[in-house]
C-alpha cells in the first residue's frame, strides 16, 4: 500500500515524498528507521487524480548520456537534479543525492525511494555495481522498457477503432430510442390503428427510455465509474484477467503475452548478472496469481538441482517454441540472451494475432450495428407500409 509522508530531514528540513509499506504502522517504523522526524502519514490519493510521476524512463536516458559522456556519478546526477527545478523529479533526486553523499551505494540509495524505483530497476542498478558497467546496464532498462510500451501500444492502438466504432453505434442507437421511437409512437397513436408486435414493443421501450432518461443517464455514469475504478484496482484487475482466462482463444493468447513478459524481464536481468532464481523471484511480482504460483514451483524444483528448461515445462511456462530455445540456451551458458529472442518471437506473434483479430472484428461489429439501427428503422416503418397496403 502506498503512503503520503510528511517529515522533517537533516538535510532539506520538511520534505514530502511516498512510501510502499504493508499498513500504516509500518509506514511509520520505516520513516523512523530512516532517521526522519515524522509530521504526517496518510494513505496515498489514487494516481487517476492525483501525484505527479517520477519519469524513470527519461531519468534512465539522460543519465545514461551523461555517464558516457565522461561524467562521474554524483555529477550526472547534481547535473538531473538541478534541470529539474520543481516537481517529484526534484524531490526524487534530492533524496538519492542525500543517500549517496551519506556513503550509501547507488542500488541502495535507490532502494530507498521506492515511489520512484521499482525493485527490477534496483536489481539491475545492484548488478551494474559488481561489474562496474551502470551506463549499459541503464541501456538495458531502457530498451526493455521500451519493447514493453511498444506491446503495449500496439494492443491499445488495435482496441481504439473498435471502442469508436461501439460509442457511436451505441450513440446512434440511443438517440433512435430515445428521441425519434417517441414521436413515432405519438403519431401511431393518434392513427389509433393496430400495429404490428416488434413495432409494438418498440414503441414501448422507446418511450420507457424517454421517460426514464435522467435516470438512465446517471446509471450509464455510475456504470463509466466503476468500470475506470476497475482499471485501476488490482484486485478487480485479476478477477477480469481470471476470468479472460477461461475465454476459449482470447485466454491462451492472454497467457503468452504473460509469458513473454516474464522471459523478457528474466532476460534482461541475467543479461545484467543477477542468477536465474532471484531473477525469476523478482519476476513473480509482475505476474498474475495463477502463473505467479506456477512460478514459484518452478523455482522450487530448480533450487533442488533441475534444469531451469525443465522446471518451467513441468509447470506449463513454456511454449513449444519456447522450451526448444530454453534448451539451446542452457547448452550455450546464454540464457538471458535467448530468453530475450523468446520474448522478441512471442511479441511478432501476438502483434500477428491481434492484427487478424482486429481486422476480422471490424466488419462484423460494423454489421451487428448495422443490422440493429436496421431492425430498429423497419420496426419504425412496418405500420406505415401496412398503412400503405391498406389504402391500396
Amino acid at each position: 500500500m502506498r503512503f503520503d509522508v510528511k517529515a522533517i530531514t537533516a538535510q532539506q528540513g520538511v520534505t514530502a515524498f511516498a512510501l510502499e509499506a504493508a499498513d500504516d504502522a509500518a509506514a511509520r517504523r520505516e520513516v523512523k528507521a530512516r532517521g526522519f522526524v515524522l509530521l504526517n502519514v496518510a494513505p496515498a490519493r489514487s494516481p487517476l487524480w492525483h501525484r505527479e510521476r517520477f519519469p524513470l524512463l527519461l531519468f534512465s536516458q539522460e543519465l545514461t548520456a551523461l555517464l558516457d559522456a565522461g561524467l562521474g556519478l554524483l555529477e550526472a546526477l547534481q547535473a538531473l537534479a538541478e534541470r529539474h527545478q520543481q516537481g517529484a523529479a526534484r524531490d526524487t533526486l534530492r533524496q538519492v543525492l542525500d543517500h549517496l553523499q551519506e556513503g550509501h551505494a547507488l542500488s541502495v540509495a535507490l532502494e530507498r525511494c521506492p515511489q520512484a524505483f521499482p525493485p527490477l530497476y534496483v536489481a539491475t542498478v545492484r548488478a551494474s555495481e559488481r561489474t562496474g558497467d551502470l551506463s549499459r546496464a541503464l541501456a538495458r532498462f531502457v530498451a526493455y522498457q521500451a519493447q514493453m510500451e511498444a506491446l503495449r501500444a500496439k494492443l491499445v492502438t488495435s482496441s481504439i477503432y473498435p471502442l469508436l466504432l461501439l460509442f457511436v453505434g451505441g450513440a446512434v442507437t440511443l438517440f433512435l430510442l430515445a428521441f425519434v421511437v417517441p414521436k413515432f409512437a405519438a403519431i401511431y397513436a393518434d392513427l389509433g390503428r393496430e400495429q404490428p408486435l416488434t413495432s409494438r414493443l418498440l414503441m414501448e421501450f422507446g418511450s420507457l427510455l424517454n421517460a426514464h432518461g435522467t435516470m438512465l443517464a446517471l446509471a450509464a455514469l455510475a456504470a463509466l465509474a466503476v468500470g475506470v475504478h476497475a482499471l485501476f484496482n488490482p484486485q478487480l484487475r485479476e478477477r477480469l484477467l481470471r476470468r479472460l482466462a477461461n475465454v476459449p482463444g482470447i485466454g491462451e493468447r492472454l497467457r503468452i503475452v504473460q509469458l513473454t513478459r516474464l522471459y523478457r524481464t528474466a532476460g534482461m536481468l541475467l543479461r545484467g548478472g543477477i542468477p536465474a532464481v532471484q531473477a525469476l523471484g523478482m519476476v513473480g511480482e509482475l505476474l498474475p496469481a495463477a502463473l505467479r504460483g506456477e512460478l514459484a514451483g518452478a523455482l522450487r524444483e530448480i533450487r533442488e538441482g533441475k534444469p531451469l528448461s525443465g522446471a518451467l515445462e513441468s509447470h506449463a511456462l513454456t511454449t513449444p517454441v519456447a522450451i526448444r530455445m530454453l534448451r539451446v540456451g542452457e547448452r550455450t551458458g546464454d540464457m538471458g540472451t535467448m530468453m530475450e529472442r523468446i520474448a522478441a518471437f512471442h511479441d511478432d506473434e501476438v502483434t500477428h494475432w491481434v492484427d487478424r483479430s482486429t481486422r476480422l472484428f471490424e466488419p462484423l461489429l460494423m454489421v451487428v450495428i448495422g443490422l440493429v439501427i436496421g431492425v430498429i428503422v423497419m420496426a419504425l416503418y412496418m405500420p406505415i407500409f401496412e398503412l400503405a397496403g391498406s389504402l391500396q
